[in-house]
């Protein structure tokens, strides 16, 4: 079975411009990878009704391109750092379904009742596959660092 795509989301500050800049230079992933759309909004930023109009819609604009909610609406625990506001994460199928479902009308149609209320960066995040060991990543890294 494999797993998801992603893309992610992040608000910065009150104050910042938004970033929607959803490139990637990763070819689309094989098949067992996992990649998610990750959003996190400062608290507050949900007080206007066309968040909730925003909400109520995106579920449609998602689900003919595979997506799903895998977080929504829950409460996040910081361990180290900052995180502030609320993460929510939609799991695609693959980074071309979720390259997909961003640049469909659909989506785009309600893009503007998210991103007029809410400023943030938006990144498309390739996932692994379920059987992902770590240790093939740090094997490449000290092979890198060695020169070899």
């Amino acid at each position: 079975m494999s797993r998801p795509a992603t893309m992610t989301w992040r608000v910065i500050a009150a104050d910042a411009q938004p970033c929607h800049d959803h490139r990637s230079t990763e070819p689309d992933r094989p098949e067992g990878h996992h990649d998610r759309l990750r959003h996190s909004a400062l608290a507050g930023g949900h007080s206007h009704p066309e968040i909730a109009d925003y909400i109520e819609r995106i579920t449609a604009t998602f689900e003919p391109y595979g997506g799903r909610f895998l977080v929504h609406g829950t409460q996040h625990e910081v361990k180290e750092g900052r995180w502030p506001g609320h993460v929510v994460v939609i799991a695609f199928p693959s980074m071309t379904d979720a390259r997909t479902w961003w640049d469909s009308p659909a989506y785009q149609e309600i893009a503007p009742l998210r991103s007029r209320h809410i400023d943030g960066d938006i990144i498309l995040v390739p996932g692994v596959p379920e059987n992902y060991d770590p240790a093939g990543t740090a094997k490449a890294m000290r092979e890198a660092m060695s020169g070899g």
